[in-house]
């Protein structure tokens, strides 16, 4: 195994490093701080470490979002119910897009196992510098190297899982000081199908290999220069909620950043570049009568211009403009030699973007700080391969066939003028309690799969997955009030909240059982409430979520949305040793769209107790563990994909792996 994981990495590594220097951008929000501050890739408290096949399911400790899971990789969070389009997630300020038509690969999948970036999720705007925040936003921040007066420092960590034989082994090398760096990281990690509670095997085997390239330049001025080249490969990735398999996924991400004091503040110019190759059969990896394949891509270049002024110790104000670029491509082949077109998934799509944002923050007196901002966004697309046809004879189609057959729209041209904007408050009104207000006007454009998905089958209409090309923007209303305070080891934040949605783009079936899109009008709300207390040495954390989304146009529930979930953590932690006992609990869910073929059917509640801890083994070795599911239940998120598997075909969901042993043994130095 070593000889494959040493090839994999030096490969990876000799692929296309081409590159200049790369940064690290953030934001941070802090009662003693300016609301917005870039980091600037700072020295921050480093990413505890997991051994999760993907960071994104350390997210699953927050109730407010779930994990929609389709095989062992490529989970999707839902964050207040809300997920796919509506959740974007930013890679060290840079949003890269998924190849899949079918979300095998959401872009939470790009995330680094091998330098366990920190993540935050954000509900509500309290920035306009990344877009508006519809649904919710997952940003992920990847540490600086912190060299303490030495000029090398590094990680290696081995470590593995019984529950489908997983194995892994990541690290990295740094070289040069806190003002000039050079770092060299990479990893690979493999499982094979894993149980479920009752022993039933679930198609969830992968393969990773990433490796990445960065740098850093801080003249004495305070002028800087970063840059990134990354590239992951995914190979033979099974989805026991899906009709096909990935066979290969490649991810190649470059980035550079600069910047420099200006003023009472800074300037920061960004450009970035990702691209994604996908492919999806349904005849690698497992048995089929029917061969298909599906071949499909997407390209992002991204440029991204802010400036930041703090004129006086009660304002800070920024400006920023943005251009993106986004293209599209898919195509689906059939037959016995894979040689006929069957569909033209996603039609040559091109998405332009334009963005300007303005926003300002003053604090009012110590105990009251206001805050403010208003974005403008220009988005057109367009589909270049609308016309092209696939089938042959009396069957043959194009893309712009189908839309005009469900829609009557023949129009693939789109332009959309967006104006968002928020108002926000922090009130301190007692020393150890505050109330905090947010309100927006957030306008979400739908997206490339929303709008020109093409998945056609002339046998059966139930089959047949159409993009609506007409569809409106959807608009946000949100109002947020959390009272967040602390006080004598104790902290607790109760919020509510309320989402009125116009022009909510649903994916539902019509009479004849095809899937589309269409408008509607909606309604979200929920309430959350979290509860911790610490004395240094024990700690405890209760959190509960609850939401509710409506369809007002047909007066019945949205689909997907997740049930009341609440977490009990109790922990203790002594001269660098820690144990935690987390407690999962959901409630059933019968608020379900059986229309939208959506969600899958009711789901039954559930709890889960998972046991963690970390030990200290020398200065610079120590060792991870875990213990997952450790009641051996069989479970599985309402907002999981339907089971396809023949193989477990009483399993409406994709259920979550049964008890599940973790080890990982870490060097660092």
């Amino acid at each position: 195994m070593a000889t494959v994981i040493g090839a994999r990495f030096i490969g990876l590594c000799a692929a296309g490093l081409v590159s200049l220097p790369a940064g690290v951008m953030a934001q941070e929000i802090s009662p003693e701080l300016p609301v917005i501050r870039v980091t600037e890739g700072q020295s921050i408290e480093e990413a505890s470490s997991q051994l999760a096949p993907e960071p994104v399911e350390r997210l699953s400790a927050n109730p407010s979002v779930s994990l929609s899971r389709m095989g062992g990789r490529g989970l999707e969070p839902v964050i207040r119910g809300q997920s796919q389009e509506r959740v974007d997630v930013l890679l060290d300020g840079v949003r890269v897009e998924g190849a899949c038509p079918n979300r095998m690969d959401p872009p939470t999948s790009r995330l680094s196992s091998a330098l366990a970036p920190l993540l935050e999720v954000r509900t509500s705007n309290q920035t306009l510098r990344w877009g508006p925040i519809s649904g919710g936003q997952v940003v992920a921040t990847t540490v600086a190297p912190v060299f303490d007066g030495s000029g090398a420092t590094g990680h290696l960590t081995v470590g593995g899982t019984d529950n489908g034989n997983g194995k892994l082994v990541n690290g990295s090398v740094a070289v040069g000081s806190d003002s000039a760096w050079l770092r060299l990281a990479g990893g690979y990690d493999e499982a094979e199908d894993y149980e479920d509670g009752d022993g039933n095997e679930v198609r969830s085997a992968y393969k990773n290999s990433e490796a990445r390239l960065d740098a850093a330049w801080k003249a004495d001025n305070g002028f800087f220069i970063k840059g990134l080249v990354s590239r992951q490969e995914e190979r033979d990735v099974k989805y026991a909620g899906s009709g096909m398999d990935a066979p290969k996924t490649d991810t190649d991400i470059m980035r550079l950043e600069l910047g420099s004091p200006v003023a009472n503040g800074n300037w920061n110019l960004m450009a970035w570049q990702a691209d994604v190759d996908h492919i999806m059969d349904n005849f690698s990896l497992r048995e089929s009568m029917m061969k298909m394949l599906t071949d499909s891509e997407t390209e992002t270049r991204g440029l991204r211009l802010t400036l930041d002024q703090s004129p006086d110790a009660r304002t800070d104000w920024a400006i920023g403009a943005d251009v993106e670029t986004n293209n599209w491509y898919a195509e689906r082949f059939g037959g016995a030699n894979l040689d006929v077109l069957t569909s033209v998934l996603w039609p040559d799509v091109d998405r332009d973007r334009f963005g300007l944002f303005a926003e300002r923050f003053y604090r009012v007196t110590p105990e009251l700080k206001l805050g403010g901002g208003v974005r403008y966004d220009r988005v057109e697309m367009s589909a270049a391969a609308a016309d092209d046809v696939f089938g042959s004879g009396m069957m043959a189609m194009s893309a712009a066939d189908t839309y005009e057959s469900i829609y009557g729209s023949t129009n693939t041209d789109v332009a959309d003028d967006n104006f968002s904007g928020f108002v926000s408050s922090d009130w301190r009104f007692s020393p150890v309690q505050s109330l905090v207000v947010t309100a927006s006007h957030s306008v979400r454009s739908p997206g490339v799969t929303e709008r020109y998905i093409a998945s056609w089958n002339n046998m059966d209409p139930a089959r047949r997955w159409v993009g609506n090309p007409a569809l409106d923007p959807e608009t946000h209303r949100k109002l947020e009030l959390a009272m967040p305070g602390q006080s004598d080891g104790w902290n607790w934040r109760p919020a509510v909240w309320v989402d009125q949605v116009d022009d909510f783009v649903l994916r539902t079936r019509n009479a004849d059982q095809v899937s589309v899109y269409r408008n509607i009008d909606a309604r979200l709300m929920g309430v959350e409430a979290q509860l911790g207390w610490s004395n240094g040495t024990w700690s405890t954390n209760s959190s509960l979520a609850s939401v509710r989304g409506e369809n007002r146009d047909d007066n019945q529930p949205l689909p997907q949305i997740p049930p009341v979930q609440f977490i009990q953590t109790l922990g203790w932690q002594h001269m660098g040793h820690a144990v935690e006992l987390e407690w999962v609990l959901a409630r059933r869910q019968d608020r379900v769209d059986l229309e939208s073929g959506q969600d899958p059917g009711t789901s039954p509640g559930y709890g889960v107790l998972n046991l963690s801890g970390s030990h200290p083994l020398a200065g610079y070795l120590s060792v991870t563990w875990a213990v997952d599911n450790v009641f051996d239940n069989t479970w599985a998120p309402h907002v999981s994909r339907a089971n396809t598997d023949p193989f477990n075909p009483e399993a409406v969901r994709v259920n979550e792996p049964g008890r599940t042993l973790r080890a990982a043994l870490t060097a660092r130095w």
